[in-house]
């Protein structure tokens, strides 16, 4: 059957603009691409443990059956709800298959008709298709930008006809594509003022922030005032899923409401038991002399230390992240430069248009607990030798 031509037309031009997305192989470069940040993908103890916990509970499934509200609702489910309630200081929690799956299901559900989200410009994808979904009409502030969101606030409240209209916030503790974070206290502040609902999403910041990696909403103690957290476990925690964390009225809101959590088959025990052990690992490690959350934050350290000998920080955003990017203009200039880096044994990604704007092509960096000195000298200094 032919392949139709509007397709073809559109795969043709992002080969042209150098964009076109390829599936990549594994390797055995020195990682500093992957969201790994604290080892546990490649655990064999979290591996372990996960098995012994199914075999000990005479859990043999491969799958459950169904979705959540038919078949699948697994008695696991119920002990990784607690433990996430109890872990992160939240009276409910509903877990979703993925991040993506979890904030289509609160974007597309909760925001009504007649109400207003309000999305920092380098929201996540996810959220952005979540928002397009939604029958509320959605306005972007600039990126961390207090003053514009508080301008934004007022200005929807101004051409509002009623006192009863609902205004979202959303935002991130740390932005994927960039590293940096927001000023989520200020923000928390203009949101309760203004009497507007924050929603945050942590995935890059649990397991990395706070005590025992709890994210940065506990950490600056503002879990009270967040209508909603979205966490994810397919970061730090090395595994798969996500959740909601929120009221107890909302997890019954989404149970009823959000597509993404009604229509799909649930996640696996296996996958359930895996983020229960890797809970319990974050917590268990975080009492070590040195924790694998104490041995990313030196490597950040160090990393962030290294770009300031090497003359390298003004080509960085700033960030006190796992996350760290290099802004080299042009698709075609930073798929070289990535390409280069690979060659001498180092997996870092170039971050292409149209997945951060044009102009704005980078390398990014991801830093893990596993990466030594060496291999975080090594890895600038010879960028260093490409972009200086």
């Amino acid at each position: 059957m032919k392949f139709p031509k509007k397709l073809k037309s559109k795969l043709s031009t992002r080969l042209e603009n150098q964009a076109l997305r390829t599936l990549g192989k594994p390797s055995n470069l020195v990682d500093f691409s992957s969201n790994d940040y604290l080892g546990f993908a490649k655990s064999a103890t979290i591996f372990d443990e996960t098995h012994q916990f199914l075999v000990a509970n005479n859990i043999k499934l491969n799958g459950v059956t169904g979705s959540r509200l038919l078949s699948g609702n697994h008695a696991l489910y119920g002990d990784v709800e607690a433990l996430l309630c109890d872990f992160h200081q939240s009276e409910a929690a509903l877990v979703f298959n993925s991040g993506y799956d979890a904030n289509i299901g609160f974007f597309s559900s909760v925001p009504q008709r007649g109400d207003v989200i309000l999305y920092d410009e380098a929201i996540h994808a996810s959220i952005r298709d979540g928002i397009q979904l939604s029958n509320a009409k959605a306005y972007k502030f600039k990126h961390n930008n207090i003053e514009d969101l508080q301008h934004r606030i007022l200005s929807v409240r101004a051409q509002s006809r009623t006192q009863e209209l609902e205004i979202y916030v959303v935002t991130e503790s740390v932005f994927s594509m960039d590293g940096d974070s927001p000023d989520l206290q200020a923000i928390s502040e203009i949101c309760k003022k203004h009497r507007a609902h924050l929603i945050v999403d942590e995935a890059h910041a649990v397991g990395v922030f706070g005590q025992y990696g709890c994210g940065e909403v506990q950490r600056l103690g503002l879990e009270r005032e967040v209508f909603a957290r979205i966490v994810t476990f397919g970061k730090a925690l090395g595994c798969h899923g996500a959740a909601i964390l929120g009221s107890l009225a909302l997890k019954n809101y989404l149970v009823n409401f959000a597509r993404s959590f009604i229509y799909t088959t649930g996640l696996s025990p296996h996958a359930l038991a895996t983020i229960k052990i890797g809970y319990n690992q974050l917590i268990i490690l975080s009492d070590n002399e040195e924790s694998q959350q104490e041995k990313l934050a030196e490597n950040i350290s160090f990393f962030k230390s290294e770009l300031l000998s090497l003359g390298l920080q003004r080509l960085f955003i700033e960030s006190d992240s796992a996350i760290h990017c290099c802004v080299i203009s042009g698709n075609q200039n930073v798929k070289e430069i990535a390409q280069k880096l690979q060659e001498n044994g180092f997996d870092v990604k170039p971050i292409l248009s149209p997945t951060v704007q044009q102009g704005e092509e980078r390398l990014r960096f991801c830093l893990h607990a596993y990466n030594s000195r060496k291999e975080i000298t090594d890895v600038l200094e010879l960028l260093s030798t490409f972009v200086t």
